[in-house]
């Protein structure tokens, strides 16, 4: 703007608008020190060259651990997952049925022993049911593994709990199932979802 275009503005009262101060980039804390510092950029995470040094170690490490998880899980045999699967759904049962007692004997919920999931219908005797949650309760580990799930007392009490007509269903004819590692993979998944929601359901 010319000099004597700014006196005209002047006479007429006019005031041009003073210069915005200069905003400094929000600071940000380094990933590996934590000190406050200027970030560059966006990608900018670290305050100094020995911080850069110990951040790409960081990185390159859990790069690492990343690629031996994907060989690992690659190695994996359907009965690794099976197993994988069904100690997933084992926490599940015992935190669902965490107010109660054994379903098998008259420890209640208070017995400071080792609380299991029980099958009703043995994994041995029919593999469709083994990821059934109607199939599934607490028990202690007296009647789970020294006394084979107490199948005797484990039924009227499991009658007590889900109906007849539910137990009845258990105890029927099921089609024969092999579950495939993708099944058993996303089981694992649906009941370490399904045990996270509880907990949150109870803050």
């Amino acid at each position: 703007m010319s000099l004597s275009r700014n006196k005209q503005l002047v006479r007429t009262g006019f005031k041009p608008p003073e210069p915005k101060p200069e905003v400094g980039r929000r600071k940000r804390k380094c990933a590996v020190c934590r000190e406050s510092f200027e970030p560059r950029n966006m990608m900018h995470k670290v305050c100094k060259p020995e911080c850069a040094v110990t951040h790409a170690e960081v990185i390159r490490k859990a790069q690492e651990r990343k690629v031996d998880s994907a060989r690992r899980t690659a190695l994996k045999s359907r009965a690794d997952h099976a197993r994988e699967a069904q100690t997933a759904m084992n926490a599940w049962v015992r935190f669902r049925d965490r107010l109660d007692g054994c379903i098998s004997c008259d420890k209640g919920p208070d017995w400071q022993g080792q609380w299991h999931a029980s099958h009703f219908i043995s994994v041995g005797a029919c593999q469709t049911t083994r990821f059934d949650p109607s199939n599934l309760h607490k028990a202690c580990s007296i009647c789970n593994n020294h006394l084979s799930g107490n199948i005797r007392s484990y039924r009227p009490r499991l009658i007590a709990k889900i109906g007849q007509v539910e137990v009845d269903r258990l105890e029927g004819w099921h089609e024969p199932k092999k579950f495939s590692i993708e099944e058993l993979k996303a089981i694992k998944a649906h009941y370490v979802a399904a045990l996270k929601k509880l907990k949150e359901q109870l803050k």
